[in-house]
């Protein structure tokens, strides 16, 4: 462009070298105005970073002014290539900073008033024509809601970025306190996760199909792992949840909002021994909890589980016990054991055991007579009746929802 040929938008050479001039000026007036206007900025921009701010100002004025004297023909976008590499970069500081971006939205509104103040005061001396000046106007504006886009863009690539690592330190510190690992291993794990432990913690056990809308019922606070769980097939569709502060009253309303999603609740403990609450929950499901799709409470199976704890025990205990019974026909060796288990429960009283067995006592007593003649002595014996209760007493499909 030759000293008196105007550009696209109509600014001579000399004009834009005095837009130029006033750069400085401009810049520093738009950090006082964004100082003295926005709260979030008053020391942020004091002191060295006020200096800071105040170039990083002045460059982005100064590529506006590229711009503005751009060449007719030219890419309009070429110009625009560091102010927003620039407006991005301070977004995504923003958002490191734990800032929103209402602050630094508001400061490009003031710095985009003082800017066109500044700036709109050499154009009107150099006489420019008042069309001209409404596209220099129009140019600032659309100028600052670039970079505040950019700004805009940073901020959230930001947030993402920050929230998946988050994520991935949240799903470490879930598997340390699945696995069991050492105090001081977990409590550093929760460190880097950035996560407050509650005092307490509740595993919950379901399949990933039954999850959707789940975390909104539970605490935000909750922990959630999907893959490579402790003690789970790789191929298992299971994830865990583990709740914070789960109380009496709370495990009625956690159980209630599990309803239909085959869960099964681990009891509260502590929360670096919540790796107690998951085992006993996947215990509880290898023993058939939550088939039936309703959700379980381990706390209310207790017997269930003591006893099925171990299986092989419990099978070779049910044979010991039955094998005066083993040279009899199924069909009444069942029916005898059926009476027997119905025998213990009811201490022996004949009607109860009738009713329970839906039978006339008169049956109740031929059976019985058939046991004593079978086991002896050993029907009165403490032991034996121990025995008995707990290989009878145990449902072999395991714990379902009653």
């Amino acid at each position: 462009m030759t000293q008196n040929q105007p550009n696209a938008l109509g600014l001579t050479a000399p004009v834009v070298a005095r837009l130029r001039a006033q750069l400085p000026a401009a810049a520093s007036q738009t950090v006082v105005a964004i100082i003295a206007e926005v709260p979030g900025y008053a020391r942020a921009l004091g002191g060295p970073m006020g200096a800071r701010i105040s170039e990083a100002v002045q460059m982005a004025l100064g590529e506006f002014l590229k711009l503005a004297s751009r060449s007719e023909g030219t890419d309009p976008s070429s110009p625009l290539g560091p102010a927003l590499d620039a407006a991005y970069a301070l977004g995504r500081g923003e958002a490191r900073s734990g800032r929103t971006m209402d602050a630094l939205l508001a400061a490009y509104r003031v710095g985009a008033r003082v800017a066109w103040r500044e700036l709109s005061a050499v154009a009107v001396a150099a006489n420019i024509p008042a069309e001209t000046m409404a596209q220099f106007a129009e140019l600032v504006f659309a100028y600052i809601d670039g970079l505040s886009a950019a700004s805009v863009s940073g901020h959230a690539d930001e947030l993402a970025t920050t929230g998946r690592v988050r994520q991935r330190y949240l799903d470490r510190l879930t598997r340390s306190l699945l696995a069991g690992d050492p105090a001081d291993a977990v409590q550093a794990a929760a460190d880097r996760a950035q996560w407050q432990p509650p005092d307490t913690l509740t595993a919950v056990v379901l399949p990933g199909a039954h999850t959707r809308g789940l975390r909104a019922l539970t605490d935000p606070q909750a922990l959630a792992l999907a893959d490579d769980l402790p003690g789970v097939d790789a191929a298992d569709d299971t994830v865990v949840l583990l709740v914070p502060y789960v109380d009496a009253a709370g495990r009625t309303r956690l159980r209630t909002s599990l309803s239909g999603r085959r869960a099964v609740l681990g009891p509260t403990r502590p929360w670096a021994q919540v790796r107690v609450s998951y085992q006993r929950a996947l215990r509880a499901r290898s023993l058939g909890a939550g088939v039936s799709g309703e959700a379980i409470d381990t706390e209310e199976h207790l017997p269930e589980l003591v006893v099925c704890s171990d299986p092989e025990a419990l099978a070779d205990l049910r044979a010991q016990v039955l094998a005066p019974l083993a040279a009899m026909r199924p069909a009444t060796a069942d029916k005898l054991a059926e009476t027997l288990a119905a025998w213990l429960l009811h201490q022996g009283r004949r009607d109860d055991v009738a009713a329970a067995l839906f039978v006339h006592p008169q049956t109740v007593r031929y059976r019985i007579g058939q046991l004593r003649s079978l086991y002896g002595d050993r029907l009165e014996d403490p032991d034996m009746a121990l025995a008995a209760s707990i290989a009878l007493g145990t449902s072999a499909s395991g714990i379902h929802a009653g």
